[in-house]
Parts: C-alpha cells; sequence; structure tokens
C-alpha cells in the first residue's frame, strides 16, 4: 500500500547547527497551499515548498552509510511503495483525503547536504526524491494513503 511513513518540519524559533538538519517528526501535519507544512521555516517558497522521498531510497542509502532518520536527508515527507525518483515535474500526488502536491523538478541536494552527510553529491543524484509545491491544502497523517492523479 503506497502511504506516508514520515512527516518532519523546521520549526520557528528552533537553530540548527551547520553539521545537521533540524527537523521535528509530527504524526500529522497541515499542508498550506503557496506554503508547505503549517509553521515550517523551510515553506513559503513559490516552487521548493516540500521535500518528498521514497522510503525504499532511503533503505538504500543507509545500506551504503547515509545518515536517513527522519529528516537527516532534508527531507519532510517520505512515502512508502512509490518510486518517488521517478516522478516527472507536472505529477500531481493525492496525499490524504484531500490535500495534493505537485512536483515540481528532481531534488538535487547541495553543498551543506554533502558536509552534513560527509559523502559526495554524486553519490545521490538521481536519488534525493524530488521537490514539490502544495496545489491544494489539507491534514495529513502517517498511514494516509497516497495516490498519483492522472
Amino acid at each position: 500500500m503506497t502511504q506516508i511513513v514520515s512527516i518532519v518540519y523546521k520549526p520557528s524559533g528552533v537553530d540548527e547547527t551547520p553539521n545537521e538538519f533540524l527537523r521535528v517528526d509530527l504524526e500529522e501535519a497541515n499542508l498550506i497551499p503557496g506554503h508547505g507544512i503549517e509553521g515550517d521555516m523551510k515553506g513559503g517558497h513559490p516552487t521548493r515548498q516540500l521535500n518528498i522521498m521514497s522510503y525504499e531510497t532511503l533503505t538504500n542509502l543507509r545500506s551504503q552509510g547515509f545518515y536517513t532518520e527522519p529528516g537527516q536527508m532534508g527531507e519532510q515527507i517520505v512515502i512508502h511503495q512509490l518510486a518517488v525518483d521517478h516522478l516527472a515535474p507536472g505529477t500531481r500526488l493525492q496525499l490524504g483525503e484531500a490535500a495534493v502536491v505537485e512536483v515540481v523538478k528532481p531534488r538535487e541536494g547541495c553543498e551543506r547536504f554533502s558536509k552534513i552527510q560527509n559523502r559526495p553529491l554524486s553519490m545521490v543524484q538521481g536519488q534525493m526524491g524530488v521537490i514539490a509545491k502544495v496545489v491544494s491544502g489539507g491534514n495529513i497523517r502517517i498511514g494516509d494513503m497516497v495516490k498519483v492523479l492522472k
């Protein structure tokens, strides 16, 4: 079953060090159109509102020595049984009962990611998931179904 298995966000007022992505686990979240996860300091960018990854990809990266606990790859939402890395820009996903997100582009990472993981970006190219924007808001929860919309 394709479902959400992890939701994390960066809350306001909490400092992160240059050597880690500070993320807080959530059981549920409210997705806001044009922003991302409600209360997320990473939200609000016009096209980069969510970082979404596949559980299966994270499992593979863990076996290669990457830090993959929730949020350690800089992701915000992890989906089980969906090849997120292969979703084309423009693909829409329904998360839970009402929220809809649209894939903007593949996620490429940055120098900070490489420093935190202590690995070159070349090791994860094509495996970092996607950047998406929120088209229709709504509450999402761990365990909610995910559908690829036509």
